[in-house]
């Protein structure tokens, strides 16, 4: 495990040097969601301390299993579904898939505290992926600040499987524009500073882009 966190932490560092960005811009997450609570545990021990799972049930059982290594972030990455949402919202430190209004909602009703959330957007309009356009992606986070709970801290994206790396730049690129544009409307709720894309197969071109937030997992694992 711990030559498979230093090979990605190699590969982040080449990228950012390339980029001319610092290190300290991007967050490295574990998607841990197809492995155990002990394999977690390794990753834990190795130094990454955000880890990321998209189905409650298993964010559960590793939070719980894994309370001794405290301070852990938690992200919840992929489809929540809103019956779902009281059980693990207040579980989490992050929320990467907010793309309706009900959800928002429903994350408003359930939550004990502010919500660090990003707005999934589907940059490549793929049919099987969710979120919103990238046209409505500045109307939608307008509309969320009637919901205080939710702090729309970036924006998130995830490229299809077969991009070419220019197609990888041009899909991050474009986020990172439309994450400017928000930015700069300069919201109360939506600093959205920061920038979720990019995993295993394709973690340097979002670096290149601008992510500061990677969310990587079969790297860690093979």
């Amino acid at each position: 495990m711990k030559a498979n966190v230093a090979a990605i932490q190699e590969k982040i560092e080449a990228a950012c040097l390339a980029a001319g960005r610092s290190l300290d811009d991007v967050t490295l997450v574990c998607v841990s969601k197809s492995v155990s609570p002990e394999t977690a545990a390794l990753v834990v021990d190795s130094g990454v301390t955000h880890l990321a799972e998209n189905r409650m049930e298993k964010l559960l059982e590793k939070k719980a299993a894994l309370q001794a290594k405290e301070p852990i972030i938690w992200h919840f990455v992929g489809n929540l579904q809103r019956r779902k949402v009281k059980s693990v919202i207040n579980e989490i430190d992050y929320f990467h898939a907010l793309s309706s209004l009900s959800l928002a909602a429903e994350i408003e009703k359930r939550a004990e505290k502010p919500i660090k959330c990003f707005v999934q957007v589907n940059v490549s309009g793929e049919e099987s992926k969710q979120g919103v356009t990238p046209d409505e992606a500045a109307h939608f986070v307008a509309q969320v600040s009637a919901y205080p709970k939710i702090q729309v801290v970036g924006l998130m994206t995830m490229a299809p499987i077969d991009a070419t790396d220019s197609e990888l730049l041009d899909y991050f690129s474009t986020l990172r524009q439309l994450r400017d544009v928000i930015r700069a409307a300069g919201h109360a709720h939506a600093p959205c500073r920061e920038l979720s894309m990019g995993m295993s197969r394709d973690f340097e071109q979002a670096i290149q882009a601008g992510a500061t937030f990677i969310r990587v997992g079969s790297a860690f694992f093979e």
